[in-house]
């Protein structure tokens, strides 16, 4: 069986991060190794905390990292320049959006865009479901 990396993208204070690290450790085997790309320190150090294997943050860690990645999750403002408060820059949501990974995007509406025809759902659930979504891809690409 073949060893995935899994990265987690996300700035801010890394609360989205933390939650995608304590449910893909809690409902996928231990055959992933998980990676924390904070686009600030604090992301990364909780996300890290929370039970990823590795962490960096910055905007060079992002760039270089994001291409490792077989699935890559985060909101969807990872690849959107200037979003999460100006913390995704240009040349990130370019390296993610040009990375060979699978992205697995968080549909979080926020104040200068706003995604049509999805409704507002709690947090805990859309977490729930982009797990699920990579937990239903890890088994596909697992089953002979």
């Amino acid at each position: 069986m073949k060893r995935n990396t899994i990265v987690i993208i996300d700035g801010m204070g890394g609360g989205l991060g933390v939650q995608l690290i304590g449910k893909i450790r809690e409902l996928i085997a231990g055959d992933s190794e998980i990676l924390a790309l904070g686009t600030n320190a604090v992301a990364a150090e909780r996300m890290v905390k929370a039970g990823a294997h590795r962490g960096a943050a910055g905007e060079n860690a992002v760039r270089v990292s994001a291409a490792r990645g077989d699935y890559i999750l985060g909101p969807i403002g990872i690849v959107i320049p200037n979003s999460l408060m100006g913390e995704i820059s240009p040349a990130m949501a370019e390296a993610i959006l040009s990375a060979p990974g699978e992205r697995i995007l968080i549909p979080l509406q926020h104040e200068h865009f706003f995604l049509a025809g999805l409704e507002p759902q709690p947090l805990a659930k859309l977490v729930d479901r982009a797990v699920e979504i990579l937990k239903e891809r890890l088994e596909k690409e697992n089953t002979p």
